[in-house]
Order: C-alpha cells, then sequence, then structure tokens
C-alpha cells in the first residue's frame, strides 16, 4: 500500500530551508536621501535619480512585420495566454506568414519587454530575452524597448513588472470587457531612472533573489504534484486492492481493474446501483404549478454540491418520486470533460430534483452498499481514465445509464466500504492540509518576489553595496555553459 506518513505530510513551509526566501525588503539599507517624486503612487525616490516619463528612455513599437512578408516564413506567435508576469514568456504558436493571425505583427528583441494593452487585468507582462529571431508578437502588445546607454533591458524587465507599475496600468485602461491602455499613454508614465551602473547592480541583484524565490515556488508546486499523485494513488489502491495488504487476492476478470480481495464481489454497477438520469429541461418545464429547485452539472463538483440559488423546473407530482433526491444519494456527471465527476446529496435541502445531464446512483440495498465508498470508485475510474471511448483515452461525450450500468467494479462488505471511506477521508484530509500549507507558502513568495522588485527599483532599498555569493554562478556564466 502507498505510504503517506513521515516526510510526504509534513508541513509544506519545512521544505523551505530555514530562512531562504523569507527576508522582508526592510533588512536592506536605505538611501542616505530622498526626494519627493511627485507622483502619488511612486512616492519618495533617492535623492540622485531621475525621473522622466518612460519615452524619454525607451521606444515602443518600433519593428512590424510589413505585408509584403514572403507566405512562406516561418515565425513564432507570441500571444496574451502565451505571457505571464512571473514565468515570463511562455510559449508560442508556429504559422507561415500567409497563415498568422493579423495582429502577428510586433518584432522582438533582446531586452524588450512585452506588456499587454488590452485586458490588462491579466499582467501579461514579461521581458524578452535572446528571442529566436523569427519571434514576433500580438499588435495587442505594447513592445517597449530600451534606448542603448540609458537604460538597461534587464533593469527595464523587472522596472515594468513592479507591482506599482502594474497597478497603474490597470487602473489607467478604459473599458469594461477588455479594459485596454493606449501604447502612447503608457510610455508618457513617468518612472525612476537611476543611473546606468545602478541599473545593472539593481538587475543582478534581483537577479539572483527573484532566482532563489522562484526555486522555492517551483518546490512548493513540485510537493503540490506529488501530493496530488499521492492521493490518487491511494485511493486507487484502498477502492481496489483494500486497507489489509495480508488479504488473499482473485483476478477481477476486468483487465483495468486487476487483481482484488477474494472475498470481494466484482459486478456490473446496475446490479448493486440504481441508476437514473435526470428530468430534461424545457422552457415549458421552467414554468408550471409545481416548481422545484433542482441541480445542473456544474453544481455537482468533486465531492461539493452548490446548493445556493438553484434554479426551478416543474415537476409535476406524478414524476416527483422519480426525481427527487433521497439523503445519501450519489450524483454522477454525465457529460463533457468532466464525465464521472460525483459528490453525494447530503439533504442539504428539504427538498431537490436534477436535470438529465445527472445521473443519480441510489444503493439498492442499503445493508450492501454505500455511496460513501462509491464516490471513491468514481475519482478512481476518471483518474485511471476507464471512461474513455474506443480505448483512444479521448473521454467520451455521454456517460450513458445504460453503459455506466454495464462497468464492472469491485465491492467489499459494507462495513470494510465504511472502513476504507472512513480511511480516505482522513488520509486525504492530511494531504489537502498539507496542500493548503504549500499553496499559502507560494502566495507568500509570490508577494515577497513582488515586493522585493518593486522595492529595489524605486530605491526603496540599497543594493549598491550588495555582493552575489562566490558560490552562487552569475547569469553570464550559466549562458556560456550552456
Amino acid at each position: 500500500m502507498t505510504n503517506l506518513s513521515g516526510a510526504n505530510l509534513n508541513s509544506a513551509a519545512a521544505v523551505a530551508p530555514q530562512g531562504e526566501g523569507r527576508e522582508s525588503p526592510s533588512k536592506f539599507p536605505t538611501y542616505p536621501a530622498y526626494k519627493d517624486s511627485g507622483v502619488e503612487w511612486l512616492g519618495a525616490v533617492p535623492e540622485h535619480w531621475c525621473l522622466t516619463p518612460l519615452k524619454f528612455s525607451a521606444s515602443c513599437n518600433d519593428s512590424v512585420l510589413p505585408d509584403s512578408t514572403d507566405d512562406d516564413y516561418e515565425i513564432e506567435y507570441v500571444e496574451i495566454s502565451d505571457v505571464d508576469e512571473i514565468s515570463g514568456i511562455t510559449g508560442c504558436t508556429n504559422y507561415k506568414f500567409s497563415d498568422a493571425p493579423s495582429r502577428a505583427r510586433r518584432i522582438l528583441q533582446d531586452g524588450d519587454v512585452l506588456i499587454s494593452t488590452v485586458r490588462t487585468y491579466l499582467r501579461a507582462i514579461a521581458p524578452v530575452v535572446r528571442p529566436p529571431i523569427n519571434l514576433i508578437a500580438s499588435t495587442g502588445f505594447a513592445v517597449v524597448r530600451p534606448r542603448k546607454g540609458i537604460l538597461d533591458g534587464v533593469f527595464l524587465g523587472y522596472l515594468l513588472r513592479a507591482e506599482w507599475w502594474i497597478s497603474e496600468i490597470i487602473a489607467r485602461s478604459v473599458g469594461v470587457s477588455y479594459p485596454a491602455i493606449n501604447a502612447s499613454d503608457l510610455i508618457g508614465l513617468n518612472v525612476p531612472i537611476p543611473a546606468w551602473h545602478e541599473q545593472t547592480q539593481i538587475a543582478r541583484f534581483l537577479d539572483h533573489e527573484t532566482a532563489r524565490i522562484d526555486a522555492l515556488i517551483e518546490e512548493q508546486q513540485r510537493l503540490i504534484e506529488l501530493l496530488k499523485e499521492k492521493r490518487q494513488a491511494f485511493i486507487s489502491h484502498a477502492v481496489t486492492k483494500g486497507l489489509d495488504p495480508t488479504v488473499p487476492m482473485k483476478d477481477s476478470g476486468v483487465e483495468w481493474l486487476g487483481a482484488v480481495p477474494a472475498h470481494w464481489a466484482v459486478a456490473p454497477t446496475n446490479y448493486r446501483y440504481e441508476i437514473q438520469l435526470g428530468r430534461m429541461l424545457n422552457e415549458q418545464r421552467a414554468q408550471g404549478d409545481h416548481l422545484k429547485p433542482y441541480l445542473r452539472v456544474f453544481d455537482v463538483q468533486w465531492n461539493a454540491i452548490n446548493t445556493t440559488d438553484l434554479p426551478l423546473m416543474d415537476f409535476p407530482p406524478e414524476v416527483q418520486s422519480m426525481y427527487r433526491l433521497k439523503k445519501g444519494d450519489l450524483m454522477v456527471n454525465e457529460g463533457g470533460s468532466y464525465v464521472g465527476r460525483s459528490a453525494i446529496w447530503r439533504g442539504d435541502l428539504d427538498e431537490c430534483y436534477y436535470q438529465k445531464a445527472l445521473h443519480r446512483l441510489r444503493p439498492r440495498d442499503v445493508k450492501s452498499d454505500t455511496a460513501e465508498f462509491f464516490l471513491h470508485v468514481m475519482e478512481m475510474a476518471t483518474q485511471q481514465g476507464v471512461f474513455v471511448a474506443g480505448g483512444n483515452q479521448t473521454t467520451i461525450d455521454h456517460l450513458t445509464a445504460e453503459q455506466l450500468r454495464q462497468y464492472r467494479f469491485a465491492f467489499p462488505p459494507l462495513e470494510e466500504q465504511l472502513q476504507i471511506a472512513e480511511k480516505i477521508t482522513d488520509v486525504v484530509s492530511k494531504i489537502q492540509n498539507t496542500t493548503s500549507e504549500a499553496e499559502q507558502l507560494i502566495d507568500y513568495l509570490k508577494e515577497r518576489r513582488s515586493a522585493l522588485i518593486s522595492a529595489a527599483v524605486t530605491g526603496k532599498i540599497d543594493v549598491r553595496g550588495w555582493q552575489r555569493p562566490a558560490s552562487v554562478p552569475t547569469p553570464e556564466s550559466e549562458r556560456e555553459a550552456l
């Protein structure tokens, strides 16, 4: 059985080396003298720094692909969904110029910074680092290019990802569905510009510090993925092999199920559960004399059912017994990418019904079966790809009642079902607690990263005397090693 004790369930915070990534920007010294920037959202800046509109230190949208570009010219196209303020440019799509979207026009070069001027709340801002010569961005971006000898490209990449800058871009955007800002307004905003040697020093400092933080974030993300795998493995093992590793086993006769405990029954779902699809909704049934609350597909998530502000549908007396839910019913989604997603009806409302896109599973004999166990069987089945079409690993569009009735699963005695369900609840709770700790630590590290960048590029901290630890390679040496 999968072992989930010990280090695997320790506090997520313990994964981070003590002290690393946890320093406040306040631990660094400040400059000896400051001046009022005159910009409310920027505050004071070091006395010897310049404060000028960005357009005096950088240009915008300098290079575009002409319409005369050869139709067969291959480009790597970056759109807004490919850009993240922390991860940078995360992907691109290959096109021939003739097939590319008409907005694929902005030519990128090393040191540029991409800033989305539409849907600015997505915070799609990223530096361009050693791009291929055919990397092209959407016209939905402003491509800010540092002027040589005035603005360092790496420093600019951090400057334009500072929280005060992003917040100001979002605040100045116009529109409801697609808030946007003009590129000319964007580069007209004032920014603090230190001397060249300070820019490069700040860039080196932030390269080092953000790399440390990013490594810790990645470590927590790996932990979360590991915990997810452990959760799935434990549930799968528990509902197919049981909790006792010493019991005799037998061949289930089901290829994907393999061997199961010898005293378990293997049977089609229909032998153990009544399966009933819900009532079809149409315009007429949204009106009537017997309007009742009913569940929809998106009301049924994994092990959670929404009962707030449910819509009403007409369920006349002659069909109410067929569609009325009872405490302990298992609701199973039957369509789309959510096939098999299940939750138990806990009786939160005195009276509730359900639509046709949901199956209701009810034990034929409550002395033999419980949905508390079969809920986890359904999770195992979806994770193991049991509900796939024709063996091609494509999720079926609909899990019909007839199909669900024929699927064969393993059923332990009722007492064992309850023991397994209780154990799964306990283990999953511990895993979820550790996952939540890891997620909280990631949020903290991201906040710390953002605060450190903002503090450094606005001069709230003085890193002129900072030196990279001797044991840490510089970005330049790492590039040379490649």
